[in-house]
């Protein structure tokens, strides 16, 4: 079956080579979009289902239930796959430790925050994580940041003061959580540049899955647990389900197209989040709340097409 062009038949003689290029680029830039905004959509559903259910079910339970659901779904996708090994090479263990050490602090950090905070909120404040992991390459692994990506970062973090707005009633200990949860969500992916080519995407994730479930086996201890209601128990089911698809949709979205056209779209996780946050639980975002999170969205789209044409142009 012939494709539709895209663009007009061989744009300023163009040569045929060069059109099939162009088409097969702009399909795959579409395609990648599409798996990002998917991405983004399902891991806010998740979020808006465990926030929904901790309201009732402790939090340490809920953990434990969706990491059961969860860890078959990875286990049988991973095999599928053929990249899912259990066995790390030495080298690679103290990273894995690390990294998962990383993953379950942010992890509990974020979703205590998250019971606590609105939807748009909190997602307003984590949409500053691109802007916190390039400035944490440029300060460990010396990767380099221009004049306008460095005043891109400032611009995004004053966003996260304005959502935030210190000495005010919306800056409260939860607040602080949600910041915390940022800086080790930092650590664990510069960690992750620390593997080796022996340990696969599907290995890390699958420890990490393990390492938060178990941590709530040990948040059990301070809470009673009780037995969960069919609705409770349905509702983990999905959010397991959310997250396995978000897993799965950010590793496809990073290979298909270009990265500096793709990445931007991860903003849209504050759209879906703030419908969300309207539509589960009537919360709507304050005009201090809309500025900051402007700005934040704002300068990370800038960065992140700032960073792909420096790339391009080395």
């Amino acid at each position: 079956m012939m494709r539709t062009p895209l663009i007009s038949p061989n744009p300023g003689n163009a040569p045929p080579a060069e059109q099939v290029l162009i088409e097969q680029t702009d399909n795959d830039n579409l395609q990648g979009a599409m798996l990002m905004i998917a991405c983004m959509a399902v891991f806010a559903c998740n979020d808006a289902l465990i926030k929904y259910v901790t309201q009732e079910l402790p939090l340490s339970q809920a953990i434990v239930m969706r990491g059961a659901f969860v860890l078959p779904l990875m286990l049988a996708l991973g095999l599928r796959q053929g990249r899912l090994r259990l066995r790390v090479p030495r080298r690679d263990v103290l990273p894995l430790v690390t990294r998962s050490l990383a993953e379950v602090s942010s992890s509990l950090l974020y979703l205590l925050a998250l019971r606590q905070m609105p939807l748009g909120n909190i997602s307003a404040i984590m949409q500053s994580l691109p802007l916190a992991v390039m400035l944490g390459a440029a300060v460990f692994f010396r990767e380099r940041m221009g004049w306008r990506r460095i005043g891109a970062v400032l611009v995004g973090f004053a966003g996260v003061l304005v959502v935030l707005r210190p000495g005010t009633g919306a800056f409260d200990e939860w607040a602080i959580i949600a910041l915390l949860s940022v800086v080790l969500i930092v650590v664990r992916d510069l960690v992750t540049r620390k593997f080796s080519g022996d340990v696969g995407s599907s290995t890390v994730a699958f420890y990490a899955a393990f390492a938060v479930m178990m941590s709530g086996f040990v948040l059990g201890f301070e809470e009673p647990w009780r037995w969960p209601t069919q609705r409770e128990t349905l509702l983990l089911l999905l959010s397991a389900s959310f997250l396995t698809a978000g897993y799965i949709t950010a590793v496809a979205s990073m290979r298909v197209g270009e990265i500096s056209f793709v990445a931007p779209f991860r903003y849209t996780s504050l759209i879906a989040a703030i419908l969300l946050g309207l539509l589960v639980f009537g919360e709507w975002p304050d005009l201090w709340t809309w500025v900051g999170a402007a700005m934040i969205v704002g300068a990370g789209i800038y960065a992140i097409l700032r960073d792909g044409k420096a790339r391009r142009a080395r």
